[in-house]
């Protein structure tokens, strides 16, 4: 009986299991979704405007021509200052009348010095420039040539050989050994062509003196104080209806012509010859400079000083300065300023250009001239 009721037991626990395991397994409940949080987002901030610093205002140009920044004309000091000052005056005020510029008269202390402002002041300089001092320029700067001096009908000159008439020296061999005075080693006519023609003859001058200016160089023959000097030539104004003069006439004034040499209004003056060499520049102090210096002979041709511009100089105004010069060499004016027997004596213009000084550049390479040379 025991064993029928444990066999029922088993049954009934038996089906139960059966019937559980039958029962669907039950769905979990979803764990609810959170919705995500919306970011948190901080208002940007707009940053500060950084400071620009402002634009430099550009420096202003200076315009040329202007009295703030005159055009500056440069004359070598080969005569007497103040007679450059006077006549490069006249001449500033007709530029300035013709063009409505402005411009400075400057007579530097030497041709070095004139040398080195053209090339310090590039783009605001002219400069009436011997020969010598304009190839130097050229090369140092790119100072270019405008125009060449008309002297009495030539666009070239010569070098004179002064000696005292009583000096017993003849020939240029007789200058061998004497003391020779110059204006300065820079001057074509007073120190560069001599030097070079004089090595070339085989002549070997003694005593070397600078003397400072032309008008000095003329001074120390006729005070003594050298054996022979050298200055600039330029041929003597025959009087009206004469043949003028020619390139193989004598350099010097006739000789029964001498004792009648006056200094009157036209300058020095000699039985109807106007002398226009070196002498007459210092006819006031030495009224008989004819009658004790004569020429002894003259150098080869030497083509006539320049009037130059800086290198940068802006080409429209040199073109109306061109033009004004021109017209100014035609007046009375021309005449009493650079055209005066006492300034540089130019009775016009010719056009130049640089290769017109090819002979200058083959002196100056003979004699080793630099802007050194010129101190």
């Amino acid at each position: 009986m025991k064993k029928f009721k444990y066999i029922v037991f088993v049954l009934v626990l038996s089906m139960a299991l059966v019937l559980s395991a039958c029962q669907p397994t039950a769905t979990p409940e979803p764990a609810p979704v959170e919705e995500p949080a919306e970011p948190v987002v901080e208002p940007t901030k707009t940053p500060e405007p950084t400071a620009v610093p402002p634009t430099p205002e550009p420096e202003p140009m200076v315009t040329i021509g202007t009295a703030e920044n005159p055009i500056k004309v440069l004359f070598v000091p080969s005569v007497d200052a103040n007679v450059i000052v006077s006549g490069g005056e006249m001449m500033a005020e007709a530029l300035k009348a013709a063009t409505g510029l402005e411009f400075e008269v400057v007579v530097p202390t030497s041709y070095a010095a004139t040398v080195e402002e053209m090339c310090a002041s590039p783009d605001n300089t002219m400069g009436f420039i011997p020969a010598t001092p304009y190839v130097i320029a050229n090369e140092l700067c790119g100072v270019d040539v405008a125009f060449k001096a008309i002297r009495r009908g030539y666009s070239v000159y010569w070098a004179q050989i002064l000696v005292a008439r009583d000096s017993g020296i003849e020939s240029l061999e007789d200058l061998n050994g004497k003391s020779w005075g110059f204006p300065d080693g820079a001057s074509t006519s007073g120190f560069q062509v001599p030097s070079a023609w004089f090595g070339e003859l085989g002549i070997v001058p003694g005593e070397r003196v600078e003397t400072g200016g032309h008008n000095q160089s003329v001074a120390a023959v006729y005070n003594g104080d050298v054996d022979f000097s050298t200055s600039f030539y330029s041929p003597p104004a025959k009087p009206e209806g004469e043949t003028p003069w020619n390139v193989g006439d004598p350099a010097d004034i006739p000789e029964d012509l001498i004792d009648e040499c006056v200094v009157d209004d036209s300058g020095l003056v000699c039985g109807g010859w106007t002398v226009l060499d070196a002498r007459a520049n210092i006819r006031t102090e030495a009224p008989d400079v004819v009658e004790k210096v004569k020429i002894l002979t003259l150098t080869p041709e030497i083509p006539n000083d320049t009037l130059s511009f800086s290198p940068e100089f802006p080409a429209d105004l040199r073109a109306l300065i061109e033009a004004a010069l021109i017209e100014f060499a035609k007046t009375d004016a021309w005449k009493a300023s650079i055209g005066s027997v006492d300034f540089y004596n130019w009775t016009g213009l010719d056009v130049a250009v640089d290769a017109d000084y090819d002979v200058i550049r083959l002196v100056a390479n003979a004699n080793g001239t630099t802007l050194d040379n010129f101190r």
